[in-house]
């Protein structure tokens, strides 16, 4: 009875512990985006493809497991996160399920590869369905999240991690999102997606700080290594004004519907996320305020953002 109940309780702590590595409440990021592009489509034709549209989010999803747990994998064998000790959870330095020896390393890396394959069969049913187009949303998304970390081009380490996690989990959520309801692309989706992908690089930006001196001592040489923490708060100062301005401007220009004004609800707490980063740059741990807020603010302007799409289209 005793040695079942022991099996039990390590089977429930290698559950949690895969829960843990996945990540799941960070979906947001890679979520949100595809609910916006949907509803642009929606607002746009009049039709919604809930088949596609779950299919869409799942893939998204999986893109975005398989991105967090090869992440964990190569800052592992780089020694990145074994290095981390002014890390900040959730916000930075990994899962440390590999370094608690919660998880063998081989087995991370089987389940990225196996989240990948997962959501390139996702892609491979939507391409029959709706068009093969999507296929090249999903191969970007592929490699540029698995090449994040992973050798032999390593993005995050040369100073180009932020730009592709802006563009997939930004610019290519969104359009997916938009592309699987009509087969096709606009220059309003396009433009719509920009504030998702300057709050994305903000919130990996912003993550960054509290990762500096591992990630200077391993080789990671994004942009706040390059610049300096002090510097690099300018940086995401911009990353908040543009995605403001982008919505300012696409409200003045009736690119985007007067609803989607909505999307600019969340400016204030963008600017006491600002604030507090400015004084606490160098500071971890009273920088968690900002590390949180920059999430918030991603998840809410996104849903505001749809909710403004969905208003227009009824009213």
């Amino acid at each position: 009875m005793e040695e079942h109940a022991r099996v039990y309780d390590s089977d429930q702590s290698r559950v949690r512990s895969w829960l843990a590595e996945l990540r799941a409440p960070f979906l947001t990021g890679s979520v949100t985006p595809v609910v916006l592009g949907s509803v642009v489509a929606w607002r746009e034709t009049g039709r919604f493809h809930w088949l596609h549209f779950m299919l869409a989010a799942l893939g998204a999803a999986f893109l975005h497991f398989g991105a967090n747990i090869a992440n964990d994998y190569y800052d592992h064998r780089s020694g990145n996160d074994e290095a981390n000790v002014r890390f900040i959870r959730p916000f930075s330095g990994g899962s440390r399920l590999i370094q608690e020896g919660l998880l063998p390393p081989k087995q991370v890396l089987l389940a990225s590869v196996l989240f990948y394959a997962a959501a390139f069969a996702v892609g491979l049913y939507l391409a029959w369905a709706v068009g093969w187009g999507i296929v090249i949303f999903g191969l970007i998304g592929i490699l540029g999240g698995f090449f994040y970390t992973a050798p032999p081009f390593k993005l995050g380490y040369r100073g180009l991690g932020e730009i592709i996690i802006g563009i997939n989990f930004g610019v290519l959520c969104v359009l997916g999102g938009y592309y699987v309801q009509t087969q096709r692309l606009s220059m309003e989706a396009f433009l719509i997606s920009l504030p998702m992908a300057f709050l994305i690089m903000a919130v990996l930006w912003i993550n960054q700080f509290p990762d500096f001196e591992a990630d200077r001592q391993v080789g990671k040489h994004h942009w706040v290594i390059r610049l300096g923490r002090r510097k690099s708060i300018a940086v995401y100062a911009g990353l908040l004004v543009g995605t403001y301005a982008v919505i300012a401007i696409g409200l003045l220009s009736r690119t985007f519907p007067v609803a989607a004004a909505l999307g600019l609800v969340p400016l204030p707490l963008a600017a006491k996320a600002f604030v507090t980063a400015r004084k606490y740059y160098d500071e971890p741990p009273k920088l968690v305020p900002a590390n949180g807020s920059t999430i918030v603010i991603h998840l809410a302007t996104g849903v505001l953002l749809s909710a403004g799409y969905l208003i227009s289209r009824l009213v």
